[in-house]
């Protein structure tokens, strides 16, 4: 600016100049006037406790103090849009490295909370009314398994009874064709054989009957020895082939209640261990729920944080824009640098009134001083006063003339003081 508008002088040092004019620029800020009561705020618009200044400068001539005024306002402009896009730039860059933090946070706190879904599966806070519904309807289900089971038992041993009576019924009307029979039946056709054949010959009509008695008792005795070994080792849970019909049918029976009964049993155990599991997670979940809440609400504050980080990132960028494009708020001069009237300094009716008091101040004070001091007799009483004597006699004043203008054509009578009286007293 100095080397601008040429203020420097010769011989004038440029630094020596800046101080000056730093010296003689006053800032006066302009009081805010919307406490009053006569501005309103506009929708979205900042408060500001400073809403405008006034930028003054005194120089020697009215020009230079223009001049100087204006560019000052200029630098000031351009300074504050410079601080404004550094501070909006520099809030951006700030606001995006928060964002960066914000969201690294999140992914790390969803990773946590979605490891720990993975880990307590079935036992979160919404999962526990499912898990009791499930827990409810394996308690039914086990109670029908039981009264299944009890059934089946019943019905087993029942069965087991009927078989057991229809056995006996069945041994008892075949006890003429057991083994022991049937070998007193061989041993008697035997015998009767040989005596035949003593007496006739093996074309009698009666040895071919013997014999095929005895191969006949023979064949029976083979069929009860091969049953016999091919039964089970109970020896009486399975029937030969030539058992009746129904005594097959409760062995039959038996054996289906045998495996329901094993089923129900393998069924039971089933429940009992998915019934201790649901169990076990219906008495964690409290402590589950409370820690999941913890993370959750972690969660929720860091995902608030980073939407709010967010929001303060967008507002910023589009400052930044504004700022760029000198679109956004900005000073501005309301009023251009005014070429002055009359000098600031000295005020020069100012200056006349106060040396015009001044005088009479100073004269009165010296008339008082003057007549304070002196000493002269004029008066009667002046006379009696200083000589503390009283007053005989009185010499009038002796009347002088003297021309008017010094030329001798006119003169004037020149009036003494105190003519009317007497001047002195002895």
């Amino acid at each position: 600016m100095v080397e601008k508008l040429g203020l420097a002088k010769e011989g004038q040092n440029v630094d020596d100049l800046v101080n000056e004019i730093q010296l003689n620029m006053t800032i006066e800020p302009v009081p805010d006037i919307s406490q009053f009561g006569t501005a309103k705020k506009k929708p979205g618009q900042s408060s500001s406790p400073v809403p405008g200044f006034y930028v003054n400068y005194t120089a020697p001539t009215a020009k230079e103090a223009k001049d100087v005024c204006t560019e000052l306002t200029s630098m000031l402009l351009e300074e504050d849009l410079k601080s404004r896009q550094d501070a909006s730039q520099g809030t951006t860059l700030f606001l995006a490295s928060q964002v960066g933090e914000a969201k690294q946070n999140l992914d790390d706190l969803d990773k946590k909370l979605a490891a720990f879904k993975n880990q307590h599966m079935g036992q979160l806070p919404e999962d526990e009314d499912n898990n009791l519904k499930i827990l409810m309807g394996l308690n039914s289900q086990l109670d029908a398994n039981t009264q299944t089971l009890n059934r089946a038992t019943q019905d087993k041993s029942y069965t087991e009874s009927l078989l057991s009576q229809q056995l006996a019924a069945w041994r008892t009307s075949q006890s003429a064709s057991n083994p022991q029979t049937l070998q007193q039946q061989l041993s008697q056709l035997q015998a009767q054989l040989i005596d035949l054949q003593g007496r006739y010959t093996d074309d009698h009509p009666d040895v071919i009957k013997t014999k095929a008695d005895i191969a006949e008792v023979k064949k029976e005795l083979a069929a009860i020895n091969d049953a016999s070994a091919k039964g089970s080792d109970s020896g009486n849970d399975k029937g030969s082939a030539s058992e009746p019909p129904e005594i097959r049918q409760l062995r039959l029976q038996g054996h289906q209640y045998e495996d329901l009964i094993a089923q129900a049993t393998r069924d039971q155990k089933k429940l009992q261990q998915e019934i201790a599991v649901y169990q076990g997670r219906v008495a964690s979940s409290p402590g589950i729920e409370e820690e999941y809440k913890e993370m959750a609400r972690d969660y929720d504050n860091a995902q608030k944080v980073y939407q709010d980080d967010l929001a303060k990132q967008s507002t910023s960028k589009m400052a930044t824009q504004a700022a760029n494009e000198a679109q956004g708020e900005r000073m501005v001069p309301l009023n251009p640098a005014n070429l002055p009237d009359a000098p600031s300094f000295p005020n020069r009716l100012l200056f006349a009134g106060g040396g015009l008091g001044a005088g009479l101040v100073l004269g009165l004070g010296l008339a008082f001083w003057l007549e304070f001091r002196d000493q002269c007799i004029r008066t009667e009483a002046d006379a009696e006063a200083a000589l503390e004597l009283p007053m005989l006699v009185a010499v009038p004043w002796v009347i002088e003339t003297a021309p008017a203008n010094g030329n001798g054509r006119f003169w004037k009578r020149k009036k003494l003081p105190e003519e009317s009286k007497e001047a002195a007293r002895v």
